[in-house]
C-alpha cells in the first residue's frame, strides 16, 4: 500500500482506474498476475513497478482479482 492506494494516485495509480484499464480484457487476470509477479514498466509513466518474485503464483491471482473487482 505504500505504492498504490485504491481511489489516487500514489507512486503507482489507484487501484481503480488499473481496474478499469483492463476491465474487459482478454486474460486480464493472468496479464496482472504476471505484472504483479515479473513487474512492469512504461505502462503508466515513468517509474517501473518493481517485480514481487516472492508472491507465489496462487496469491498473484488472487491479488489481480481483487485489483480487477475494484470500483
Amino acid at each position: 500500500m505504500a505504492c498504490h492506494s485504491v481511489d489516487k494516485k500514489l507512486v503507482g495509480p489507484a487501484f481503480k482506474d488499473v481496474a478499469s484499464k483492463y476491465a474487459g480484457a482478454k486474460d486480464s487476470q493472468a496479464l496482472l498476475a504476471g505484472k504483479i509477479r515479473k513487474g512492469s514498466s512504461g505502462v503508466w509513466g515513468p517509474l517501473p513497478m518493481p517485480p514481487n518474485p516472492r508472491v507465489s503464483e496462487a496469491d498473484a491471482q488472487k491479488l489481480a482479482a481483487w485489483v480487477l473487482s475494484v470500483k
